[in-house]
C-alpha cells in the first residue's frame, strides 16, 4: 500500500462503519479521500456497506494475509523468469560486437576481486545488492562497504533467506545494519547482484556457480536499467530486517531475549532451529518463546504476528507484551 492508502486504512480501522463525511473530517492526506477509498475497496482491503449513506469497514489483516503471500510468490516467480530472460539475452548478445561497450567478462579469482573493489570505490551515492549464498562478496570487500557507509554512501541490500540461516552470517549483517545499511529479506533471490550508483553492475557469469571465478560487469545500457528495475521490484516485495541488539541485563535476567528481535527473526522467515542458534538458546526453548509470542499477539502464523505487531506499533494502542523473554525462567 502507498502511504496515503495506509493512512486511510488506519483511519477506517479506528472508525469502523464510518461514513465518507465522518472519515473526511479526520483526513489529512494530500490525495482526495474518495479516490484512495476506491483503490482500497478494489484491492479487497476494505468493504463498502450499502447506504444511504455508504459506510466503510476495514478487512481484518489475517484475512488478507494469505492473498498477499500468494501475490508475492507470483511476483517472485515473474522476477526469476525475468532474470532468466536476461541471462538468455546476454548469451545471444555476446555474438554482437556492440556488446563490448556494454558488458565485460572478468575471470579468475584475483581479477574478479580487483574489479569488484574498483566498482565499489567508484560509488559516491548508493550501493544496491542482492546477496545469496555463496557470497559474491570476496575477502575484504565487506570492509570496503563499511568504509562507504562511513563516507555517507547509502547501502540497500536484500538478503536471501538461506543466507540468513547460515551460521555466523547474522552478526555480520547486524554490523552492516548498525553502520547504516538498509537490509531486507526475501526467499529465493534470482541472482547475486551489486550495483554502484546506477552506473555499473556486477553479477556472476553462472547463476549456480559455487565460486566467483567469473563475473559480468554491466555498463550504462538498457540491460543495466533493467537490472536496476529488477532490484527495485524485489526491494518493494522484501521484508525489512530489523535486528535490534540484545541488551545485557543484570542478575538472573541476563539471558533475556528482546521481543522485537524475536519478531524480526520470525519475519525473516528462517527456521526455528536457526532462530534458536542465533539467540543462543535451545531449539525447544525457542519453540516455546515463539508459541508464547504468537499467543500474546493473537496470531496463528508468523505473518499475522508481524502484521499485528506493525499495527500495534503504528497506532500505539493496546498493552505491549513484556518486551523481553526470560530464557532463564524457561530453562528452569
Amino acid at each position: 500500500m502507498s502511504p496515503g492508502e495506509e493512512a486511510a486504512y488506519e483511519l477506517i480501522v479506528d472508525r469502523p462503519s464510518a461514513t465518507l463525511a465522518t472519515l473526511a473530517g479526520s483526513w489529512s492526506g494530500g490525495e482526495p479521500l474518495p479516490a484512495v477509498l476506491a483503490r482500497l475497496a478494489a484491492a479487497g482491503l476494505i468493504t463498502v456497506l450499502p447506504g444511504p449513506p455508504e459506510r466503510y469497514v476495514a478487512t481484518a489483516p489475517e484475512k488478507i494475509a494469505s492473498t498477499v503471500l500468494v501475490e508475492r510468490e507470483v511476483e517472485l516467480d515473474l522476477a526469476e523468469e525475468f532474470a532468466q530472460r536476461l541471462a538468455t539475452a546476454y548469451r545471444e548478445a555476446r555474438a554482437e560486437a556492440a556488446t563490448a561497450d556494454v558488458v565485460e567478462v572478468v575471470t579468475g579469482h584475483r581479477a574478479v576481486r580487483q574489479r569488484l573493489a574498483q566498482v565499489q570505490r567508484c560509488a559516491r551515492r548508493e550501493i544496491m545488492c542482492l546477496e545469496t549464498p555463496p557470497y559474491l562478496d570476496l575477502d575484504g570487500t565487506g570492509t570496503t562497504d563499511l568504509d562507504l557507509l562511513a563516507a555517507g554512501v547509502t547501502s540497500r541490500c536484500i538478503y536471501d533467506r538461506a543466507a540468513i540461516e547460515q551460521t555466523g552470517v547474522l552478526p555480520e549483517i547486524e554490523q552492516m545494519v548498525r553502520a547504516g545499511q538498509q537490509a531486507r529479506v526475501l526467499p529465493n533471490l534470482p541472482m547475486k547482484l551489486y550495483i554502484a550508483d546506477g552506473r555499473l553492475a556486477v553479477l556472476p557469469l553462472q547463476r549456480d556457480s559455487a565460486g566467483s571465478e567469473a563475473v559480468i560487469v554491466v555498463h550504462a545500457s538498457a540491460l543495466l536499467d533493467a537490472l536496476g528495475k529488477l532490484f527495485e521490484g524485489l526491494w518493494q516485495r522484501a521484508v525489512p530486517l530489523r535486528l535490534p541488539t540484545v541488551k545485557a541485563l543484570p542478575g538472573p535476567r541476563r539471558h533475556a531475549v528482546s521481543e522485537e528481535r524475536l519478531i524480526a527473526l520470525l519475519l525473516s522467515g528462517i527456521t526455528d532451529e536457526a532462530i534458536a542458534r542465533h539467540l543462543g538458546i535451545s531449539y525447544r526453548t525457542a519453540q516455546r518463546h515463539i508459541a508464547a509470542l504468537l499467543a500474546g499477539l493473537g496470531a496463528d502464523t508468523r505473518f499475522q504476528a508481524g502484521v499485528q505487531a506493525a499495527f500495534r506499533e503504528q497506532r500505539n494502542i493496546g498493552t505491549p507484551l513484556d518486551g523481553r523473554i526470560d530464557t532463564d525462567r524457561e530453562l528452569r
